[in-house]
């Protein structure tokens, strides 16, 4: 097995004790002993004070969460222009001539430039439009894989590309409805990474590949390698590369191309560019281009193919969204018969008609789109009538475009999807009520809104005479949904589908009110977005929705059917309000370290997995111990406390 280098290990012992720590405080498992993970801790502790390279999302560090009002405009100082293209290989070898070059992924996400100065991340600017860029700092912070400390004490600027992989974008998007879902991950990292709220950035792992080393102050590297090596060595990770000659470009391009559907991140081609960088740099540029460089953009398989049919989807929030249909081709592959057309604009550019003659291909070799409508009829006509209940549609303006919308609240899509989500696991959580099921009681007008599934009972005859209904089917949903009548306020609060405001965020809505409906209800946007996680956006996503009569008069039904349970933890005294806690080795009074955390969040603390300036006390039997987390704790002169000094803290106010 290779010897891994020192930012390797760092590296390698992150992963696993993030991992470990997940395991323990998210899943309520322990995946190594206390013994295990603190030697762990300490060898990269000692490893990051050796090497001066700090990953951000190191178990070392705590970054903690930033919310911003608004992007601040930095001037770049150099001009970032953009690469010439090619889509021919001839032209890479020609490019090149006799020397050698570096062909590298041109990933497709969003530039960033990265400055460091003192050894420490200062600041990460976007591309912007090559001139001047905006502040995105706060979101680099929680960047998974970039350093926030290196050993290099001088300016060091770079380029790199934040991306989101693959796995993430596919999770982030399943749990979006069809009209919030992102086209394709470019898209959602460029809208992750200019949050101006941190905790949403965190939350879509966000990397950043290394592509250019810019400038190290007091660093003259004849090669571009030569950089490559030196960043690697602090932690960066680089864009995977080949090095390559004229005689072997071909071959290295085809290589790459073999690797494209294995690759974790988008990628929209290829870069070459000179590893002599001195060369590089003596052939200046043009206008519009740099000259040491060349973008090489796949040739797209394109196929002709006939367009069958245009379907039209109403979604829960009523926006209509058109999928085109045509006769099966083979791209890449595969066999492709239909393509997201996304909104009406693009129906209306590609003046789309049923029998036009089209062309489609992959996007970046993976996502079908028609490239070009041949014949251009331009006979088709978005439907006047919602496809589902048949109610006048009418145009909306979204920001990539022109949308067709269903205005009907009652729409039967609209009441299907929010009856679905209303009825989910991590809301009301009701046994037998599926969408098939749904859909059927609405068509039969058992219900109409949320609160009429609590009077379902009253239709037993009706619905134990249904196909595929009984009386033991039906006793058994009239029992789960009195069961679901107990509820939690955070799930009854995300079982409203208020915009915004998932499980996670039902749940702070909560705690910043003391779990009192009222309160929530008459909840204050100031007040609101003074919450931390929270911002403008989720603030007036609340605001919005109770301020609708509507709403309230929905939710007031609701809550005579319905009895909020109130947890024993809502009654204790939040006496640790504001305070971080760590907790690390045996316990003894509690089963294991899980309970002490109940017993922490129940009185309004926090549990981290890491020692840092905010913490307030770490809580180790062993006081004495020379842990990695004791000396860091003593280093702040953080109170080292035992269990019994922490169940007296529990006896009185602190």
């Amino acid at each position: 097995m290779k010897k891994l280098n020192k930012t390797e290990r760092i590296k390698e012992l992150i992963e696993i004790l993030n991992k470990a720590s997940n395991a323990y405080y998210n899943e309520d498992r322990e995946i190594m002993s206390d013994r295990e993970y603190d030697a762990l801790y300490d060898e990269l502790v000692s490893l990051e004070a050796e090497t001066g390279t700090i990953l951000a999302s190191s178990p070392t560090q705590n970054v903690g969460y930033t919310v911003i009002d608004s992007l601040n405009k930095v001037t770049h100082e150099s001009r970032m222009l953009s690469l010439d293209k090619t889509k021919e290989i001839p032209a890479l070898a020609s490019f090149l001539g006799d020397k050698e070059g570096l062909l590298s992924w041109k990933l497709d996400g969003l530039t960033i430039v990265l400055t460091y100065r003192e050894g420490r991340l200062d600041r990460a600017v976007t591309r912007g439009n090559g001139t001047v860029g905006e502040d995105i700092t706060h979101n680099a912070k929680t960047f998974k894989n970039i350093p926030l400390a290196i050993d290099f004490k001088g300016t060091l600027v770079l380029r790199g590309e934040a991306v989101i992989k693959y796995k993430d974008f596919e999770a982030i998007n399943e749990k979006l409805p069809p009209e919030e879902k992102y086209k394709n991950p470019r898209n959602l990292c460029s809208g992750t990474v200019r949050q101006l709220n941190s905790k949403i950035c965190a939350e879509r792992n966000v990397n950043c590949i290394i592509f250019t080393l810019v400038s190290a102050e007091g660093k003259d590297f004849e090669t571009k390698t030569e950089g490559i090596k030196f960043l690697k060595a602090r932690g960066f990770e680089f864009v995977e590369y080949k090095k390559v000659t004229a005689q072997t470009v071909e071959e290295a391009v085809s290589e790459f191309e073999k690797n494209i559907e294995k690759a974790p991140f988008a990628s929209d081609g290829l870069v070459l560019t000179f590893n002599d960088v001195k060369y590089g740099e003596s052939l200046g540029s043009t206008a519009k281009f740099p000259k040491h460089s060349i973008a090489f953009k796949w040739a797209d398989e394109l196929a002709k193919t006939t367009l069958k049919d245009i379907i039209w989807n109403t979604s829960r929030t009523g926006l209509i969204n058109p999928i085109a249909l045509f006769e099966p081709v083979e791209l890449e592959g595969t066999t492709v018969e239909r393509a997201s057309l996304h909104n009406l604009s693009i129906v209306e550019n590609l003046r789309l008609g049923i029998g036009d003659e089209i062309t489609v291909y992959k996007a970046n070799m993976i996502i079908p789109q028609i490239a070009e409508n041949l014949t251009k009829s331009g006979t088709a006509e978005p439907p006047a009538h919602c496809p589902v209940c048949g109610f006048e549609t009418e145009v909306v303006s979204l920001k990539d475009g022109k949308a067709l919308k269903c205005p009907n609240p009652n729409c039967r899509a609209q009441i299907v999807e929010s009856l679905s989500h209303f009825c989910s696991r991590d809301a009301f959580n009701i046994e037998g009520m599926s969408d098939e099921t749904i859909k059927k009681f609405v068509d039969k007008g058992f219900i109409e809104t949320y609160p009429d599934i609590f009077t379902l009972s009253k239709y037993e005859a009706e619905i134990t005479s249904m196909e595929g209904f009984g009386e033991k089917s039906f006793s058994n949903l009239i029992k789960a949904i009195d069961k679901s009548k107990n509820i939690r306020l955070a799930n009854m609060i995300f079982a409203l589908g208020i915009e915004n405001i998932g499980l996670s965020n039902a749940g702070l809505l909560c705690q910043k009110y003391d779990n009192d409906i009222e309160k929530i209800k008459a909840a204050d946007f100031d007040d609101l977005k003074e919450t931390n996680g929270f911002g403008e956006v989720i603030a007036a996503s609340i605001t919005k929705y109770f301020a609708s009569p509507e709403n309230i008069s929905l939710l007031n039904r609701l809550l005579g059917f319905i009895t909020i349970i109130k947890e024993e933890t809502d009654s204790l005294p939040k006496i640790f309000e504001g305070l971080s806690f760590v907790i690390t080795g045996d316990v003894y009074h509690y089963k294991n370290r899980k309970e002490v955390q109940k017993e922490i969040e129940a009185r309004g603390g926090k549990v981290t997995g890491s020692v840092s300036s905010k913490t307030a006390y770490l809580i180790n039997n062993d006081i004495n111990s020379n842990s990695s987390k004791n000396k860091k704790a003593r280093s702040l002169n953080i109170p080292v406390i035992s269990e019994e000094d922490f169940i007296e803290m529990l006896k009185k106010d602190i």
